[in-house]
């Protein structure tokens, strides 16, 4: 939905969308394939038949909020093409409603679609590239895809449908009691404590030049999924991957210190996979819709690019956080101290999961000098 500044959605006539000399116009046609038409009209469950000022005017909102809607949720503009349902027009007098209802302000509004929108765009462009893709094929000579995936489309789209919003309450019931346990101890709750790590594949650029692309797709999906999977399995949240790199964020940071070095033990057996390094930091984090930011991030990321191969640094706070929760020594001579008392008493000695081992200070970039900790799994 493109939009003048001018127009409200309340005049008589359409708007103009004039394009300035140093843009590139992106408006979309929409396709005419009659086969692609019957798709889209199978997942959107309705016909085309509004123009984006019809469709604003008909939802009761301006075209300027219209278009901001659309342009958030990522779809490019459409000029005055009839191309939108009555699915289009009922999300519009939605959210509209979630703002006149004084539930969300209108920034926040446009905030839920982007957020909303690069999700589920994301979701979207890994099912068809990756699992429709691989159902597809045409079976006959002859026969486009489109003919085939209808069908398949038809079958799997309220399976898909319900399993997608089972998830979301699922996820949203997580964030829910997370956000409401750190809410008891701290009234702002977009800043909030977290350990946050970054993993990174060493030499992956030297990698992209040795492989093919195939070849070099599935090492970087392999890696995702385990990621992925070892960060969920020990209470961690994986923030987002980027292809040869994997940011992930814990309440404390003992999670954060067991989740990088599953990492490093799992990939390091795997002879497929380069080697990883992980950096850590324990700090003040500020959220925003589901990624992370600040100083904190910053650290984990400097922090991962001075580590060693197949090794997790750590910044000062969070060496300090595990030695307050008592899951690591203060200093390897204090934890012999502390057992050689404990054999003397005659009872058992304190038991640590990790180990820290204190590195040189060295200056990093926009952060100034760091002292960084090796963090390693304690022997039993």
């Amino acid at each position: 939905m493109t939009v003048d500044d001018e127009n409200t959605g309340d005049a008589p006539g359409p708007p103009t969308y004039p394009t300035p000399h140093h843009e590139v116009d992106h408006t979309a046609e929409p396709t005419d394939d009659p086969l692609a038409i019957r798709l889209e009209q199978l997942i959107l469950g309705a016909e085309r038949r509004y123009t984006p000022f019809q469709a604003a005017r008909t939802a009761g909102v301006s075209m300027e909020l219209a278009s901001r809607f659309w342009r958030a949720m990522g779809f490019a503009d459409i000029g005055q093409a009839k191309a939108l349902t009555e699915a289009d027009v009922l999300a519009l007098r939605r959210l509209a409603g979630l703002v006149e209802a004084g539930l969300l302000s209108e920034p926040m509004a446009v905030q839920v679609a982007r957020s909303t929108g690069q999700t589920t765009a994301r979701l979207a462009e890994w099912q068809i590239d990756s699992f429709l893709e691989g159902l597809t094929e045409p079976p006959e000579p002859g026969m486009t895809r489109t003919e085939v995936t209808y069908p398949l489309v038809e079958l799997l789209l309220p399976e898909l449908e319900e399993f997608l919003i089972y998830v979301w309450r699922r996820q949203l019931a997580a964030a829910t009691g997370r956000v409401l346990v750190q809410a008891a101890d701290d009234e702002e709750m977009v800043d909030r404590r977290l350990a946050v790590g970054f993993a990174d594949l060493v030499g992956f650029t030297r990698l992209t030049r040795r492989l093919e692309e195939e070849e070099l797709g599935e090492l970087v999906e392999a890696f995702e999924t385990t990621c992925a999977d070892l960060v969920a399995a020990h209470g961690g949240r994986l923030i987002k991957t980027l292809g040869d790199e994997v940011l992930y964020a814990a309440d404390d940071a003992g999670t954060a210190a067991e989740i990088a070095l599953r990492l490093i033990e799992t990939l390091s057996h795997d002879e497929t996979m380069p080697a990883l390094r992980v950096g850590i930091a324990f700090g003040t984090v500020t959220t925003r819709m589901g990624d992370v930011f600040g100083t904190t991030v910053n650290l984990a990321s400097r922090l991962t690019s001075i580590a060693p191969k197949d090794a997790v640094l750590v910044d000062g706070a969070l060496a300090e956080e595990l030695s307050r929760t008592g899951e690591a020594p203060v200093s390897e001579t204090e934890a012999a101290e502390q057992a050689a008392r404990a054999e003397k008493e005659g009872r058992q000695a304190a038991t640590y999961r990790f180990a820290l081992q204190p590195m040189w200070q060295r200056p990093v970039r926009g952060l100034g000098v760091v002292e960084p900790w090796l963090l390693t799994r304690r022997p039993t």
